[in-house]
């Protein structure tokens, strides 16, 4: 499984009340499980910035997290952003034998 980083900023016509919020993300929950069952959520972030939350979670390929990407915009309430992550400890491992810098 491939772990990906997703950023999400919702429109402010979602933000009407704490509970519509909550209602949306249960929404948007409830329609991930159903198309995309192999996708598993990892974390979730409310964060500072220019986007509202980061969620971490991990899929079989580019497809799928494209799909959850997809399912949180037909909602019409945000925008997103999805990117491809690799762990620190598995990224030393892929570079470590690759040759230097040419100078």
């Amino acid at each position: 499984m491939q772990t990906f980083i997703m950023l999400t900023r919702l429109s402010h016509s979602a933000l009407q009340s704490p509970s519509s919020l909550e209602n949306l993300e249960r929404e948007v929950m409830e329609r991930i499980e159903a198309e995309c069952p192999e996708v598993k959520w990892l974390s979730s972030y409310a964060v500072l910035g220019p986007s509202d939350y980061l969620d971490i979670f991990t899929a079989p390929d580019n497809e799928t997290a494209t799909k959850v990407a997809t399912v949180v915009r037909t909602f019409g309430h945000a925008e997103t952003e999805v990117w491809g992550a690799t762990e620190w400890k598995r990224f030393k491992e892929l570079v470590r034998y690759l040759p230097p810098a040419k100078t």
